[in-house]
């Protein structure tokens, strides 16, 4: 019912920046919430930023004052400056709307 799609993953150098896109298919009305996970290798998945349809926030401590999220409609964004190596990880787009979907994940590598 719920698709989504990412883009904006790839490498970077420490220091640098990126932006990831979330576009979400298949809704008419706001959903619940937008946000972005990720999992490093041998790590469990973490919430790196949330948005909910009252546009209100969440960061986590380990990103905040770097990243932010936004959205426009049904796509979200996360503006990623700042970059650190140990932000190296699959970024997941995740949407609850009636049920909690997940996107396919992108990549993403900060070289040190």
């Amino acid at each position: 019912q719920v698709q989504l799609v990412e883009s904006g993953g790839g490498l970077a150098q420490t220091g640098g920046s990126l932006r990831l896109s979330c576009s979400a298919s298949g809704i008419i009305l706001s959903a619940d919430s937008m946000g972005w996970y990720r999992q490093a290798p041998g790590k469990q998945r973490e919430l790196v930023a949330v948005v909910t349809s009252g546009a209100r926030t969440n960061y986590a401590d380990s990103v905040k004052g770097r990243f932010t999220i936004f959205k426009n409609r049904n796509t979200v964004y996360l503006q990623m400056n700042s970059l650190k190596p140990e932000d190296t990880a699959v970024y997941y787009c995740n949407v609850r709307y009636g049920g909690e979907y997940w996107g396919k994940g992108t990549l993403v590598t900060v070289s040190s």
